[in-house]
């Protein structure tokens, strides 16, 4: 019995992956974002439940990374897509109901799907890696995730006029989705949040990052989450 509860964990990151999709494709963006959350939460502990139940596998490898191909991978993208296709709208360059008008530059939102595949190919990459067992080569997936998912709940909840006119740039928005499909598949050193055991010394640089991520989320709420990213990068490389 204890050997199908990791996997059970996996595929309710992957229901959870499913259902964000509906709400993405309806625009409901804070619903799919409490979806991916859960998800996320769900990835970071079948495996964390496999370690400890020593019922790690094969299968439970796979069947991982399918499951966050769908909550960290498809949804991202279509994220993306979505906020690529508002700032066409909001620019009066385009209507919906010319998505798909090939004489248009209404493809420019597709461009957001390159996140997709940009994670597919790394968690691709990632299964056949045997030494990124305490590391990250190139930004976790549910990582990325968290970091295009926290631009419409900055536009939701935070309605700052001058952020707002940045997050819905097409150039800005096109230029992180080229920064999101590097990032993904870079050969940068990220250090992973496994803890082998609870002492200061041997996890500082962990304790230090938490400690960061608490004190700018009271303080900037979802505008954070890009602020944390990028302190996530500077800590790994400074603690190399």
């Amino acid at each position: 019995m204890k050997r199908f509860i990791p996997n059970a964990l996996t595929l309710l990151n992957l229901l959870c992956g499913s259902i964000a999709v509906i709400f993405v494709i309806n625009d409901n963006f804070v619903t799919a974002s409490l979806f991916v959350f859960l998800g996320i939460f769900f990835d970071f502990f079948d495996g964390f439940a496999a370690r400890k139940l020593n019922v790690q596998s094969e299968l439970g490898i796979q069947l991982d990374s399918l499951a966050d191909m769908v909550t960290s991978g498809l949804v991202p993208g279509l994220v993306m897509y979505k906020l690529l296709d508002l700032s066409h709208t909001s620019w009066g360059e385009m209507n919906s109901d010319s998505i798909l008008n090939f004489n248009e530059v209404s493809l420019i939102p597709i461009l957001g799907l390159a996140i997709t595949l940009a994670s597919a190919y790394r968690l691709a990459k990632f299964n056949i890696d045997e030494d990124q067992q305490t590391y990250f080569r190139g930004l976790p997936t549910p990582a990325n995730t968290l970091l295009i998912i926290s631009l419409p709940l900055i536009l939701e909840f935070q309605n700052n006029d001058a952020i707002n006119v940045i997050i819905l740039n097409k150039w800005f928005l096109i230029a992180l989705t080229v920064l999101s499909c590097y990032l993904l598949n870079s050969s940068i050193k990220l250090f992973a949040l496994k803890f082998k055991d609870w002492s200061f010394k041997n996890n500082a640089i962990r304790y230090i990052f938490i400690l960061l991520c608490i004190v700018l989320l009271i303080v900037l709420q979802f505008a954070a989450i890009p602020l944390i990213i990028l302190v996530y990068i500077i800590l790994s490389l400074l603690d190399k």
